[in-house]
C-alpha cells in the first residue's frame, strides 16, 4: 500500500469507531528512540523515516510534527503522501493538540495507544482537550490497519560482564533501591530499554544499532522481576540472574504481575507508557520522578571511560584507513553514499570486539549532506565522484564502549564559501572543547559557545550541539545534553557527549564536525569544583578546508595539540601509504 492508501484504511478505522482524530508518535512500549522493526508505526503509515516525530489524522487532513533535523529530508519522504510538514520550534507552527482542537468540534474523541504513549504526552492531551470538551481515548486502531508486521526479534540477551560495566549488578540494585528509599517508594518500574540492560548488565540486539533487549524490570525493597521472553536467555544469563536473586517471568505477563500490587507507592518515570500507569492507579500511589539508575547510567565509572578510549583508538585507525581510501579511490572506481556506508562498516569489522554500527550511517554529498540525519538508499542514492563535499557521521558498537564521529572532508574543489563555513563550524567544536565551567552548569549555558563562531556571520543550525553516548549502550543517551531547549540536569564528571556544531545550505552542502567528549574534574577552588572536557575521539579534521586567517592562536594550538595526540595513538596502528598519509594530514597547520 502506498501512504496515501494507509491512512485511508486508518480513517476507515476511525470512522468505524467514532474517532475523530488518531496520533501516531514514534515509540513502542519503552519509548524508545530507534524503534523495533514490528513497532515503527509511524514510518510504516506515513514513509517518513527519521528518529523523531509524529503523525496525527482527522477525518480529511493530516500532518507530521518533526524537529530542525529532518525540515529537509521530511518533505522529499512525505510527497504524495497527503500529509502536511508541520515544523516543530518554528515561529508560526501550531502547537499539535492547538491544531487538533481547531480541526475538531466539541464533543469530539481523539484516539491514541496508550501502551505507545508517553504518560507525560497523555497528560497534556488530557488536560488541553479536556479544557475545550473533547475526550480522549485509548485505542490501538492501527493494530486493524497494519496487520503484517515484522516478527519481534528472537535475538539471544547476553552478560554485559563487569570486567566491562565496572560496577555489579548488585551494587547498581542497591543503589537504586536507595532512591527508592528517599523518594518513599516501595515499588519501582523500569520500562526504558537501555535502563534495563545497564541495571542488570545485560545487552541484546532488539533493535537495530542498539544493544538492547525488549523487557521490563519491576523491583521492590525485596525482590527484583524481569520480564522479558525467556526463549532469549542463554544458559549464562539465566544463572546469572538466579544467582542475583533476579527471577525472570515472560515478557506478555508484565501487565497481569503489575497489576497485582495493592497499597504500595510505586516510582514510575513520567515517560513511561500510560498503560502501566493506568495499570496501578486505582490501587497504588504512584511517585512520578525520572527513573534513578538513568543519571548513575549517564555518569560512567573508571572502567567505562577507560573502555571509551580503548575503541577510540580502533575506531580512529578504521576511520583513517576509510578517509585514505575513499579520498585515493574516489573518481578511479564507481561509488555511491550507500555502498561508501558499507565500506565504512568493513573497515569497522576489522577491529577488536567490534559489535556493528552504533546508529545507520550518515553518507551525504554536496547538497544531501544538508539533510541533517540523510539515510541513503540501497538502490539510487547518489553517485559519488571527485568534485565537492561529503558530510560522513558514523559510529560503532564495541563490547568496551560506544563511538559517534563525523568528518565533513572534500573530495575534490570545494567553494572558498565552504572553506569559510567548514573553518566556522570548527571554531564552534573548538570553543566547546576548551571550556572549563563550574560544577552545577546546565548543557544550555554551554551551547553558546559552540555557535557564537556561526552567531557571528548571522548563521545558525537547527540541532543540539550535544548528547549523551552510552558505553556499549544506546548513542543517544540522557538525561544530559549540550541545546539551546533548557534541560535541567547538572552536567557531571563521567559524563561522555557529543560536541557536534554544524551548518547547512540546501541545495549545496552541509557541515558538520562532531568528536565525543569527556566531563572530568579540572579543579578545585574556593568558588567552586571547575570541569573541563577530554576529546576522546581520535580522527583528523582536514586542512585542506581550514581557512587558517579566520583562527586565533588559540584556535590553531588547539588543532595542532589534537592532532599531535591523534598521531601519537594511532600512527602505531598504521603503515605504509597509509600512515604516509595520515602523518601528513595530522602535521601542525
Amino acid at each position: 500500500m502506498t501512504a496515501q492508501e494507509k491512512v485511508a484504511s486508518l480513517r476507515e478505522e476511525m470512522k468505524k469507531n467514532n474517532i475523530d482524530a488518531f496520533i501516531v508518535y514514534s515509540a513502542d512500549p519503552h519509548m524508545s528512540e530507534y524503534l523495533p522493526a514490528e513497532w515503527q508505526e509511524r514510518t510504516w503509515l506515513s514513509g517518513f523515516t527519521g528518529s523523531a516525530g509524529f503523525v496525527v489524522i482527522t477525518s480529511d487532513k493530516a500532518g507530521l510534527w518533526t524537529d530542525g533535523r529532518y525540515f529537509t529530508q521530511a518533505p522529499l519522504e512525505l510527497k504524495g503522501s497527503g500529509i502536511d510538514l508541520f515544523k516543530d520550534g518554528i515561529e508560526g507552527t501550531p502547537n499539535y493538540i492547538d491544531w487538533i482542537i481547531s480541526e475538531t468540534s466539541e464533543g469530539a474523541t481523539i484516539a491514541v495507544n496508550g501502551i505507545a504513549t508517553s504518560h507525560a504526552n497523555w497528560v497534556a492531551l488530557e488536560d488541553k482537550l479536556t479544557k475545550h470538551k473533547r475526550f480522549l481515548k485509548d485505542l490501538p486502531l492501527l493494530k486493524n490497519v497494519w496487520t503484517k508486521r515484522p516478527a519481534p526479534s528472537k535475538n539471544a540477551v547476553f552478560v554485559h560482564p563487569i570486567e566491562l560495566a565496572g560496577q555489579s549488578v548488585t551494587d547498581k540494585i542497591a543503589a537504586i533501591r536507595e532512591k527508592m528509599k528517599e523518594e518513599g517508594a516501595t515499588a519501582h518500574v523500569i520500562s526504558s530499554l537501555d535502563d534495563v540492560a545497564w541495571t542488570l548488565n545485560l545487552r541484546g540486539s532488539d533493535v537495530n544499532c542498539n544493544p538492547v533487549f525488549l523487557g521490563y524490570i519491576l523491583m521492590t525493597m525485596e525482590e527484583c522481576f524481569l520480564f522479558v521472553d525467556l526463549f532469549k536467555l542463554d544458559d549464562d544469563t539465566e544463572l546469572l540472574m538466579k544467582k542475583l536473586g533476579v527471577f525472570t517471568k515472560p515478557y506478555h505477563n508484565f501487565f497481569d504481575h503489575l497489576g497485582m500490587l495493592k497499597n504500595q507507592s510505586i516510582l514510575i518515570a513520567p515517560n513511561s507508557n500510560q498503560s502501566i500507569f493506568e495499570t496501578v492507579k486505582n490501587n497504588n500511589t504512584i511517585i512520578e520522578k525520572p527513573v534513578p539508575g538513568n543519571l548513575m547510567k549517564a555518569v560512567k565509572n573508571e572502567t567505562e571511560q577507560e573502555g571509551f578510549r580503548t575503541v577510540m583508538v580502533r575506531d580512529g585507525v578504521a576511520m583513517v584507513k576509510f578517509l585514505h581510501w575513499l579520498t585515493h579511490t574516489v573518481g578511479k572506481e564507481e561509488m555511491d553514499e550507500y555502498s561508501i556506508g558499507k565500506k565504512l562498516l568493513e573497515f569497522r569489522a576489522e577491529g577488536k570486539n567490534f559489535i556493528g554500527n552504533s546508529f545507520g550511517s550518515i553518507v551525504g554529498y554536496k547538497d544531501n549532506g544538508a539533510i541533517m540525519h540523510y539515510s541513503a538508499a540501497s538502490e539510487g542514492s547518489k553517485k559519488i565522484v571527485d568534485h565537492g563535499s561529503i558530510l560522513v557521521d558514523s559510529g560503532g558498537q564495541y563490547l568496551e564502549g560506544t563511538t559517534d564521529i563525523t568528518r565533513t572532508f572534500p573530495l575534490g574543489e570545494v567553494s572558498d564559501e565552504f572553506k569559510k563555513d567548514a573553518t566556522i563550524v570548527l571554531q564552534g567544536l573548538i570553543h566547546l572543547s576548551l571550556a572549563k565551567f563550574p560544577r552545577g552548569t546546565k548543557g544550555v549555558q554551554l551551547d553558546a559557545l559552540a555557535r557564537m563562531p556561526l552567531w557571528k556571520e548571522g548563521k545558525d543550525f537547527n540541532h543540539g550541539t550535544g548528547h549523551g553516548v552510552g558505553s556499549f549502550l544506546n548513542v543517544h543517551e540522557g538525561p544530559q545534553s549540550i541545546r539551546k531547549e533548557l534541560n535541567p540536569v547538572d552536567l557531571q564528571a563521567g559524563m561522555v557527549l557529543s560536541n557536534e556544531p554544524g551548518y547547512y545550505v540546501e541545495g549545496q552542502y552541509g557541515i558538520r564536525h562532531e568528536n565525543l567528549i569527556l566531563i572530568k574534574t579540572w579543579k578545585k577552588t574556593e568558588w567552586n569544583t571547575f570541569y573541563e572536557f577530554e576529546t576522546l575521539t581520535l580522527c583528523p579534521f582536514f586542512k585542506s578546508i581550514i581557512v587558517k586567517d579566520l583562527l586565533s592562536q588559540e584556535e590553531i594550538d588547539w588543532i595542532n595539540a589534537y592532532h599531535k595526540i591523534v598521531q601519537e595513538k594511532l600512527a602505531p596502528y598504521l603503515d605504509g601509504e597509509v600512515k604516509a598519509w595520515f602523518e601528513n594530514l595530522v602535521a601542525p597547520l
